[in-house]
């Protein structure tokens, strides 16, 4: 049973939309301690390391992956828009929101990762000069007090900016360059990159468990 389990994960295709889909992940105290994206998942379930954990008529409800595909069969029938699906040629399963693993105990991680991704996602892929929204690849960071006045590395001195702005800007604070901030720079309580994901419908399940672990979970 397991043997064919792992083989129709890895026969699995997931649609286009599910490709962009993300997985809240648990430890077996029911506490949120990263984001993985479908296959990851799929991979635990099938290899017994984890369950769905789903959210229905206001309760949520624990399956192995076995059952969870019989409960993707019926999800097909009566409720095929509500989800996000993988198919194989013989099957479609329903993407999971929430797994969680079963023989993992450690707490999740206190502290928001200082990284790019996560300062473009504070800022909402917005110059924090402008205030428009440019795609990743047309945004740059900026140091508020730049580097040679002393200026750190740190959540409250690095902002997006355009490379329009950040050129007009330069080596000067945002007064000297006749600039005004839009939003003053501040470490984040959680992963931002959460509560944009929070802002999408289908990941509302996640808020519980998000509220429980008020910390930042780990993305990987």
């Amino acid at each position: 049973m397991l043997l064919s389990l792992r083989r129709l994960a890895k026969a699995m295709l997931p649609a286009t939309s599910a490709l962009n889909c993300q997985v809240l992940v648990l430890n077996k105290h029911y506490m949120a301690i990263r984001v993985v994206n479908v296959r990851r998942a799929i991979s635990l379930l099938a290899k017994q390391l984890a369950e769905v954990i789903s959210f229905e008529q206001g309760q949520y409800s624990n399956y192995d992956f076995a059952s969870w595909l019989e409960v993707s069969e019926f999800k097909r029938q009566f409720e095929p828009q509500a989800h996000d699906w993988i198919h194989t040629v013989r099957i479609s399963v329903a993407v999971p929101r929430i797994v969680r693993l079963l023989f993992y105990d450690h707490l999740p991680r206190r502290q928001v990762t200082f990284n790019r991704r996560n300062i473009y996602a504070r800022d909402g892929n917005h110059c924090q000069y402008c205030g428009k929204k440019f795609p990743t690849n047309e945004l740059s960071l900026d140091h508020v007090v730049p580097r040679s006045m002393g200026g750190q590395a740190i959540w409250e001195n690095i902002v997006c900016a355009c490379i329009k702005c950040n050129v007009k800007k330069g080596g000067r604070p945002p007064h000297e360059a006749g600039m005004k901030l839009i939003n003053k720079p501040i470490k984040p309580k959680r992963s931002p990159v959460l509560s944009v994901n929070l802002a999408d419908g289908r990941y509302r399940c996640w808020q519980q468990f998000l509220d429980h672990a008020y910390w930042s979970v780990e993305l990987k």
